[in-house]
């Protein structure tokens, strides 16, 4: 009897030690969401850091950079009339390949390291209806939007209502990239 109040006592502390332990990972993980936001990363100096030009007709332009332990991420965002995104997308994503649809979206409350929830968007990879995804890296992109790109992006377009699209990129950039001082409330 006295080894199964032991066993329980162990196994007692062992579930504490975990539910303590789940809690201090949950707690970092949602600090890590909000920290390090840098200040000055405008849609123009985040596509210019990317590589991948902002359409001039783009209207709602957003931006982000997060600095990371590991890696950077900036996201970037804008809105253009459908056709033009389709023309525009059509320019960067190569022949070969094509956005898909999104046939697994991510459960409701999905919050990436870099959300674009800082940025007062929903997140992509929730979305279903009337969203494409696709994945691109430079090496060896030879699309006349694409050659310019200087990291991997995640690329996201969502007709979120009939006639306009928003486009998203999120890309992980090396560490030590530091946005420009910015001029009042930076993003």
């Amino acid at each position: 009897m006295a080894g199964g109040a032991v066993l329980a006592a162990v196994a007692a502390a062992v579930a504490a030690f975990a539910f303590l332990g789940s809690d201090a990972l949950s707690d970092r993980a949602e600090q890590d969401r909000k920290c390090c936001w840098k200040r000055g990363a405008t849609p123009g100096w985040m596509s210019g850091t990317m590589g991948l030009r902002i359409p001039a007709a783009a209207s709602d332009r957003r931006a982000g950079y997060k600095a990371g332990s590991r890696y950077d991420v900036g996201v970037l965002a804008f809105t253009l009339p459908s056709r033009e995104a389709d023309a525009y997308l059509s320019r960067l994503v190569p022949e070969d390949e094509e956005m898909v649809a999104n046939l697994h979206p991510a459960r409701k409350g999905y919050e990436p390291m870099a959300p674009f929830g800082h940025l007062g968007l929903p997140e992509p990879e929730t979305l279903v209806k009337g969203v494409r995804r696709i994945g691109l890296c430079p090496d060896g992109l030879t699309s006349p939007e694409g050659k310019h790109l200087r990291y991997c992006v995640d690329l996201f377009a969502h007709e979120f209502t009939p006639g306009s699209t928003r486009v998203y990129v999120r890309s992980t950039i090396e560490p030590g990239v530091t946005p420009p001082a910015s001029k009042g409330s930076g993003e």
